[in-house]
C-alpha cells in the first residue's frame, strides 16, 4: 500500500502558501499544543519520537536541543535552508509549497529552547522561496503568532530571513553562524560546539528545513504515532529527491527503511529508455556510490553506513548503464574545488589537484601511477580539516576509484 505523505500532503494544492489554507487543515495547532507544555516535555516529546536531523548527519534532535545550557541567554535557532548539495531539493519544496508548516515547526523548537529570535538562512539562489518565506512570517505576525506574547502567552519570537550569496560552504552550521553575523562564511574549529557557544557567540540550536517540518505533527500525533513510521533507530518518514536517468524525477516522501529498488522502480518509474542501472548515489554527491548489486538496501541511516555509504540528505541520482563514470566524477571535483572556502591547506590544494588528475585522466593524459595518487590525496584530505567539505569530495572520489577502477584505467591505456 503506497505512503499517505505527511510533509507533503498538501504541497501540490492551489492555495498550499496562504494562511487561511493552513488553518484549515490543522494548522498551528501543534504550535499553540506546545506552548501549553513545558519546554522540558516538548524536549522529551521530540526525543521519544527518535527524531532525527534530516540535514543529512542524522543526530538526534530532541538530544541537540538538550545541549542548551540552562543559565545562558539569549538562545537562538537558525534555520538551514541553505540548500547546496548536488542532487538535493526536498527543503526549497517545503519552503516554496507549504511555509507555513516550516514556520509552526520553528515556533515549536524556538519554545521547546527557550529562543526569542530565529534565522531562516535560505540560499541565495532561493529568490522565490525567499518571498514566500516574508510573506509567510507577515501573515503570522498579522495572526499574532509570531512577535509579542504569542498565542496569547508570555513568549515573544521573531522570525527573520537571511539570504545567503550562493556559498555551498554556508549549509555548514558554523559556517552559516559566521555569515549570518555578517562575515565570510567560514567554519570555525569544534568545540566550542554552537549549542554552547554559537551565534553572536550564544548558545544556538541549527536544524534543517524538513527536521522542523516534522515537529508539528510529532506534536499533533505523538511519538508513538511517528514511531509506527521506518525502523527501530531510523523511526519516522524522509522526504527522498531522486534525479538522474529515472523516468519520473522529483520528491518522494516515504518510511525509512523502504528499499532503494522500490523508490528508483515503484515511485521513479524506472530507468529512463528501459537501459540497466550502472552506480546509484544515495544521499547526496558526497557520499559514497552504490553498485547496482546493492539495490535492494534499505534506505535508512544504519544500513547505508554498514554498507559503507550514508543516507546523507536522501539525495538520490540513478546513473545508466551508458555514464562514463571518469566523467561523473570529474563534475563532482570541480564543484567541490569551487566551493572550497579555502581555509584549510588539504581542502584548498586537495580539491584542485583531485580535479586537475582526473582532468588529465579524461582527456587521455592519465599516468598510471594517478590513480595511487588519488587516493593518498583524499587520506590526505579526509578527517584533517576544520569542516567536513575536504570529506564531501574525498569520500565520492575514492568510491568511484575503487568501485570503478576499470574505467579509469581504461582511459589511461588510451
Amino acid at each position: 500500500m503506497a505512503f499517505e505523505p505527511v510533509l507533503l500532503k498538501y504541497i501540490h494544492e492551489d492555495r498550499s502558501r496562504e494562511m487561511d489554507f493552513y488553518l484549515s487543515h490543522n494548522g498551528y495547532e501543534g504550535a499553540k499544543k506546545s506552548l501549553d507544555m513545558s519546554p522540558k516535555d516538548v524536549i522529551e516529546l521530540v526525543k521519544a519520537s527518535g527524531l532525527r536531523g534530516r540535514g543529512g548527519a542524522g543526530f538526534p534532535t530532541g538530544m541537540k536541543w538538550s545541549f542548551i545550557p540552562p543559565d545562558k541567554k539569549p538562545v537562538y535557532l537558525s534555520c538551514n535552508a541553505d540548500e547546496s548539495e548536488p542532487g538535493t531539493f526536498k527543503d526549497r519544496y517545503i519552503v516554496e509549497g507549504d511555509p507555513h508548516q516550516l514556520l509552526e515547526g520553528i515556533i515549536i523548537c524556538c519554545w521547546a529552547i527557550q529562543s526569542n529570535q530565529a534565522y531562516i538562512y535560505i540560499r541565495g539562489e532561493f529568490a522565490l522561496g525567499a518571498k514566500i518565506l516574508k510573506k509567510a512570517i507577515q501573515e503570522a505576525r498579522e495572526k499574532g503568532f509570531i512577535g509579542k506574547k504569542i498565542f496569547g502567552k508570555d513568549f515573544d519570537l521573531d522570525i527573520f530571513v537571511v539570504r545567503g550569496a550562493g556559498a555551498y560552504i554556508c549549509g555548514e552550521e558554523t559556517a552559516q553562524l559566521t555569515s549570518i553575523e555578517g562575515s565570510r562564511g567560514n567554519p570555525k574549529l569544534k568545540p566550542p560546539f554552537p549549542a554552547v557557544q554559537g551565534l553572536f557567540g550564544k548558545p544556538t540550536i541549527i536544524n534543517n528545513v524538513e527536521t522542523l517540518a516534522n515537529l508539528p505533527h510529532i506534536m499533533n500525533n505523538g511519538a508513538e504515532w511517528y514511531k509506527q513510521f521506518g525502523t527501530e533507530k531510523s523511526p519516522g518518514f524522509k522526504i527522498f529527491s531522486i534525479s538522474g536517468h529515472v523516468n519520473k524525477p522529483g520528491n518522494y516522501e516515504v518510511p525509512l527503511g523502504i528499499s532503494l529498488k522500490e523508490l528508483i522502480y515503484d515511485y521513479a518509474g524506472g530507468v529512463r529508455n528501459n537501459k540497466k542501472i550502472k552506480a546509484i548515489i544515495p544521499g547526496g554527491s558526497s557520499t559514497p556510490i552504490l553498485k547496482v548489486d546493492q539495490i535492494d538496501i534499505k534506505m535508512d541511516y544504519e544500513s547505508l553506513a554498514a554498507a559503507g555509504s550514508m543516507l546523507g540528505s536522501g539525495a538520490i541520482t540513478v546513473l545508466d548503464e551508458d555514464t562514463c563514470m571518469v566523467d561523473a566524477i570529474w563534475n563532482l571535483m570541480r564543484f567541490y574545488h569551487h566551493e572550497s572556502c579555502g581555509q584549510c591547506t588539504p581542502c584548498r590544494e586537495g580539491t584542485g589537484w583531485l580535479e586537475k588528475i582526473v582532468a588529465r585522466i579524461k582527456k587521455g593524459f592519465g599516468t598510471k601511477e594517478d590513480l595511487d595518487n588519488l587516493l593518498e590525496i583524499c587520506d590526505n584530505m579526509q578527517g584533517k580539516t576544520i569542516c567536513v567539505l575536504a570529506d564531501a569530495a574525498a569520500m565520492p572520489m575514492r568510491s568511484y576509484v575503487n568501485t570503478f577502477r576499470n574505467e579509469f584505467e581504461a582511459m589511461i591505456k588510451l
